[in-house]
């Protein structure tokens, strides 16, 4: 996944100007303005970088002739004590980007950290794990690209990316059958259709009516090893609900294709990573 410059460029202004509306009082007062400085990124715990070319553009919008040394790059694992990238520039630009730039790294690497946690534990099954739609405003972009960086895959960008049918969806639109036939009177040939079912009877009507992806949604892993064998390669099988650290090898282990997993975006804890004034 790559990550669109213009969004990244408003997304940075927009939180810049959140923190500094008119002026620092604590920086522009006590810091001459012709003051050069320098300050490293260090990382404070063990994971995976994300994010680093993003927090080094807050610095650049601050000022255009900053420059940086680069150590690390994202998908790179990190060492607690590993110099991730030395800055350099005005003391003032530093002390002003310092807040947006970590807020943004840390998170972007918590997300590829817990990913990459995810990913290894399903490792030697075909289970793929992936995101959901179930970001921060705004920052959609940024986490899941996160997710590539981990190692893991992206679930539909929104809602326009592909039909999904949940359970309100299908209640409201008449029962499985019914749903699904009406909406793909409409769709285009390109646009694919997943349906989220609670149970092997719903399963089975559901490959009746031939969807792309099935959900299971809050199955047991023997519910979702049965429908493994139900489906047989019919459809994609994608588990969800409520799947921890604890519970993800054995839901990989029913057969499952892919696993999506909300908390790697929605709760995930940001990675310690610091900026130290040298």
């Amino acid at each position: 996944m790559m990550l669109n410059q213009i969004y990244v460029d408003n997304l940075i202004k927009t939180a810049l100007f959140e923190d500094i509306n008119y002026i620092d009082v604590t920086t522009d007062y006590l810091i001459d303005e012709n003051q050069e400085g320098a300050a490293q990124f260090l990382a404070k715990a063990d994971g995976v970088l994300c994010g680093l070319q993003v927090a080094l553009r807050v610095f650049e919008i601050l000022q255009p002739d900053f420059k940086a040394e680069v150590f690390k790059k994202d998908g790179d694992v990190l060492k607690k004590g590993d110099i991730i990238a030395k800055v350099y520039g005005k003391t003032r630009t530093i002390l002003k980007g310092e807040r947006t730039a970590l807020n943004l790294i840390q998170h972007m690497s918590g997300i590829a950290t817990a990913t990459n946690e995810a990913v290894k534990l399903v490792e030697g099954t075909k289970a793929s794990i992936v995101d959901t739609r179930k970001t921060l405003p705004g920052m959609r972009p940024l986490q899941k690209y996160a997710v590539t960086v981990g190692g893991g895959k992206n679930h539909r960008y929104n809602l326009s990316d592909a039909a999904m049918l949940k359970d309100n969806h299908v209640d409201a639109g008449g029962g499985i059958t019914n749903a699904v036939k009406k909406l793909k009177s409409k769709l285009g040939h390109m646009t694919k259709v997943e349906l989220e079912v609670r149970n092997l009877d719903e399963l089975r009507e559901a490959l009746s009516v031939d969807v792309d992806v099935i959900m299971l949604d809050n199955m047991t892993n023997e519910m979702m090893a049965e429908a493994v064998r139900i489906t047989d390669g019919k459809a994609i099988l994608e588990a969800s609900g409520g799947i921890t650290a604890e519970t993800l090898r054995g839901v990989a282990e029913t057969g499952v294709d892919i696993i999506s997993i909300g908390a790697l975006t929605h709760s995930v804890k940001a990675f310690d990573i610091s900026l130290k004034i040298l």
